[in-house]
This record gives C-alpha cells, structure tokens and sequence, in this order.
C-alpha cells in the first residue's frame, strides 16, 4: 500500500491567529501533524510516502528531507492551486497497486484508521475507500449521499433531510481514479470534491468507510479540539 499526504496548504488562518510555525509543523501532543501521519501510515505497512508541500515552505522541506523512513520517501516541492492538483502531482510517485491520500491537517485515530486500511486491502471489489463521518465540524463539508450497502452515490455541496455523512478528507483509491484524474486536470476540473463527482460519473465503484470522528485543523482553537479528541 501507498500513502501520501497534501500539505501544500498555507495554512494562512492559523498564522492570522498567531500560530508561527507553518501547518505540517504544528504539534498535537508533541508530534507534528505531518509526522504523526507519517508514523501512522508506517504502523499500517507503508511501502512509500510521498509528500506534496509547496514552494514557500522551506521549514517543512528542511523537516521532510531531514527523514530517513524505512521505506522510500518521495518528495515533491510545487505550489498548486487546489489539492485536486496536488494530489495529480504527487499521484506521478505512485508505485502500483492501491493508495491512501490524506490532508495533512487530516485528524483520525490511529485504530480507526488501521481498520480503515485493513477493509480496503481486503476488498477488490470496489475501485475505492472514502473515509466518512457523521461528526460535522467543516466550515463547508462536503456531504455524501450513500445507498443501502454503503456505495456512494453522490457527492453533494448542500445538506438535505436524511443526510447522515460529510467527507472525512480520507481518499483510498486504485488505478482507474487516476485516469479520471488525469480527464480532469486536462478538462480544467478545479477542486478536489469536483474531481469526486467525476469518479461516480465515470461509474467508480466507491464504498464510503465511517469513522467516528475526524477533526479538520484550520483555526488555532482546532489544536486543542484535536489533542482532546486523541486523548479521549
């Protein structure tokens, strides 16, 4: 299994509340957040990460290339103009087989997450895994329209009566999402939640996978949110 993490974000709210170091570097409980997915991902049998970060961030790149994993780290150093983008150029590292892509201001618990993993590499019935949860705390969730066996149906940007899940910003994926992906980029698609809704046009099979919470980091306050919820 592949895994890989966008965090070519700014990060631009939290350094407006005062937060000096750059998003991937913030800590939770003493870990930075990109570290903690990093040793997440290896418990989980990683056979590579890759890593987006954008140009300006040179702390996080001097950070990134200072690792030594035991597995291949590949590093990409590129400004994007969505994570829709970021994950095409970071999808070019891809070895075969399947993957896991996540934010890295993504906050899951690591059991959760194993399970997670664990039911994706299991079932090749599908062409995908998307996190989900019922725990709203998006400033603007991306809500998910499920049938009976939990295969997503739609990806929606309003909520309506009975809608049960958002987005959890978790993307287990297979070969042909990259070829809707590369229709995408070429067709001038903008935006990751964009890019979903063309992998249930182009008919991908996509199973959505509930965790119980997951906590997205965008404002300061969010870092204690975030720690209390791994504390728990």
């Amino acid at each position: 299994m592949n895994f890989a993490i966008i965090a070519a974000g700014e990060g631009s709210r939290l350094a407006q509340e005062g937060v000096q170091l750059p998003k991937p570097l913030v800590s939770l409980n003493g870990t930075p957040m990109i570290q903690r997915l990093i040793d997440i991902f290896l418990e989980c049998g990683a056979e590579s990460v890759s890593i987006i970060i954008n140009n300006e961030m040179k702390q996080v790149r001097e950070y990134v290339e200072s690792l030594r994993l035991p597995v291949p780290l590949k590093v990409v150093v590129k400004s994007t103009p969505s994570s829709m983008h970021s994950f095409y150029e970071v999808s070019r590292h891809f070895t075969t087989g399947k993957f896991v892509l996540t934010t890295v201001d993504t906050i899951f618990r690591p059991d959760e997450f194993r399970e997670y993993v664990k039911a994706f590499e299991c079932d090749d019935s599908v062409d995908g895994y998307m996190a989900v949860t019922s725990f709203i705390d998006d400033e603007k969730p991306l809500y998910i329209d499920v049938n009976a066996d939990m295969m997503i149906t739609a990806f929606r940007d309003q909520p309506w009566d009975g809608v049960k899940y958002i987005s959890g910003g978790i993307y287990g994926l297979t070969a042909p999402a990259l070829s809707t992906l590369e229709r995408c980029i070429a067709g001038g698609v903008s935006r990751m939640r964009n890019y979903q809704r063309a992998l249930v046009d182009d008919g991908l099979k996509l199973k959505a996978y509930p965790f119980r919470k997951i906590i997205d980091v965008d404002h300061q306050q969010d870092i204690l949110t975030a720690e209390k919820f791994l504390n728990e």
